[in-house]
């Protein structure tokens, strides 16, 4: 979900060209375009309208997903001098949280199916343990919450294999031009890491290098 641009745009690529048959999801006309010109199927969700989301189940129905990210995300970079707007905290927290939490129920049983892997990008600014600054720390919260959301998700469906899953600070609309990842190096990245999980990292946080998180 979230595959109009950026990281979830490349996740297409990549996997498209290995001759994989990837069901990718966008919210307007441009993005459909751009996907469709890689060989995927497009679906249009909006992952900030629960009625839109709600509708993914029988979009799907009778798929086996071996593999599924939630890639959606919204960002806010005012630190903690500057109090949330209620606009702001709502954008956030919908598109971060609520359209995940909201997504599994719909997708999960589908991974599961297929003894599958169900990945959520997250941030390494999530992580409680290791915070050097109050930048973005409305998105941090999401973030931190997404993980969260999805540990507590990884009970309920044990056929499946639920994860989130750092990407770096890559070169995307988020990211900016300065980021030492290009999206190409973090998806390769990802897919190796996600090529290779063990029971051990149900439910856990993990790096696009293959590390897991040592603290959360």
């Amino acid at each position: 979900m979230g595959a109009s641009r950026g990281i979830g745009l490349e996740l297409v690529r990549q996997y498209a060209a290995d001759g994989c048959r990837v069901i990718a999801t966008v919210r307007d006309d441009a993005g459909r375009a751009r996907v469709q010109a890689l060989g995927a199927e497009v679906l249009t969700v909006d992952v900030a309208n629960p009625a839109s989301v709600s509708g993914l189940a029988w979009q799907l129905d009778g798929e086996k997903l071996d593999l599924a990210f939630y890639v959606a995300g919204v960002m806010r970079r005012a630190g903690a001098r500057t109090p949330p707007t209620q606009q702001d905290f709502d954008a956030v927290m919908h598109t971060n949280v609520l359209g995940a939490m909201q997504a599994i129920p719909q997708v999960a049983p589908l991974v599961e199916a297929a003894g599958g892997v169900f990945a959520f990008l997250s941030s390494s600014m999530s992580q409680i343990g290791s915070v050097g600054e109050s930048s973005a720390w409305l998105y941090r919260t999401s973030k931190a919450a997404l993980n969260m959301a999805v540990a507590a998700a990884q009970h309920d469906y044990p056929g499946a294999t639920l994860v989130t899953i750092d990407p770096g600070w890559v070169q995307t609309d988020m990211g900016g031009e300065t980021a030492p990842l290009t999206a190409e190096a973090s998806v390769r990245g990802m897919r190796q890491t996600l090529a290779h999980l063990t029971a051990a990292d149900k439910g856990q946080l993990l790096h696009h290098d293959g590390r897991r998180a040592a603290h959360w």
